[in-house]
């Protein structure tokens, strides 16, 4: 046989094969297109708040009450940020967050995942009537004043207890974990038993490597949830200023702001520098800023896991 013989099939296939590709690169490029307009769109919705506020932080006060600002400052000036900082209670309030998320966040995940681990297993018997009164939570709730006395009563009013202890078990989060457990094979866990493992060990050596992307999400969720919360202060630590947080503080600049109108000595106590007094509605966003920079930086670090995590734990099982 030729070689003119062989390479012509070889051409005729080539040339199939490269208009399929060409058809196929196309119709990607115009989805591409499509998708990356679209999702361009959707970004620029969800940012420009964000800008708006950095904007407005980073703006003069007195030229922020005219309104106007996009997202860029008009009146550039660092004052806003000069009087938040200077606040006496800003460093006691920003470490209590910080502090607060950390441990909520890392009982919330030991205790959750504990429980997640023992009603996904089919040979303990009482994981369906568990399950059933945890989600009911999830639909009645006592209330506020019935909460505020069970607090008072366990005696953990104006104590760090009452931030954590509340929050050890969510109900949300610990079907998501239970759901991404029941998907791990059960030859691991099997293999894990007669290695000679028990259950706690099971648990904490096998059981939560692999369970790290939900372990992501649901510590997100939780992160999130107690670094912006304000409610638990004001009902439960108020008394002791030693536990403020960052958003309690936040929350009381708001009030006296709009109590006050545009009058930021009034409203504030801001002092003025260099001739610059800062306003309301320009404090109110550098101290959003600041309070929104922490959980900005730290979703990056943990957005592949979130994903994928969010993904498997709300399919499987």
């Amino acid at each position: 046989m030729s070689s003119t013989t062989v390479a012509k099939p070889l051409a005729r296939r080539a040339s199939r094969g490269g208009s399929r590709r060409r058809k196929w690169t196309t119709e990607r490029i115009i989805f591409t297109t499509l998708n990356t307009t679209f999702l361009l769109a959707l970004a620029a919705v969800m940012v420009y708040p964000l800008l708006n506020t950095l904007a407005i932080s980073l703006n003069d006060g007195m030229d922020a009450v005219r309104g106007g600002i996009g997202i860029w400052p008009r009146d550039f000036s660092l004052q806003n940020y000069n009087v938040v900082f200077n606040m006496h209670t800003i460093y006691q309030a920003f470490f209590m967050s910080v502090l607060k998320t950390v441990v909520v966040v890392a009982t919330n995940l030991f205790f959750t995942s504990m429980l997640a681990y023992a009603l996904s297993r089919t040979e303990f018997i009482f994981r369906r009537p568990i399950t059933v009164i945890f989600v009911l939570t999830m639909y009645f709730d006592a209330g506020l004043i019935p909460n505020y006395l069970l607090i008072k009563d366990l005696g953990m009013l104006n104590t760090f207890q009452a931030y954590w202890v509340p929050t050890i078990i969510s109900a949300f989060n610990l079907i998501i974990l239970r759901t991404y457990m029941k998907s791990i094979p059960e030859e691991i866990i099997e293999s894990a038993r007669m290695d000679g493992a028990g259950e706690f060990r099971t648990w904490w050596q096998i059981v939560m490597p692999l369970c790290k992307p939900a372990l992501a999400v649901v510590g997100l969720f939780v992160a999130v949830g107690s670094w912006n919360a304000w409610l638990d202060t004001l009902l439960y630590a108020s008394g002791n200023p030693a536990l403020t947080t960052l958003q309690y503080e936040l929350q009381k600049l708001l009030s006296s702001s709009m109590n006050a109108g545009v009058n930021s000595v009034a409203a504030t106590g801001a002092a003025s520098s260099g001739g610059q007094v800062t306003t309301p509605i320009a404090l109110r966003s550098a101290i959003t800023m600041v309070a929104a920079v922490p959980i900005l930086f730290v979703y990056p670090f943990l957005q592949k896991h979130f994903v994928s995590g969010l993904m498997i734990g709300s399919v499987k099982g």
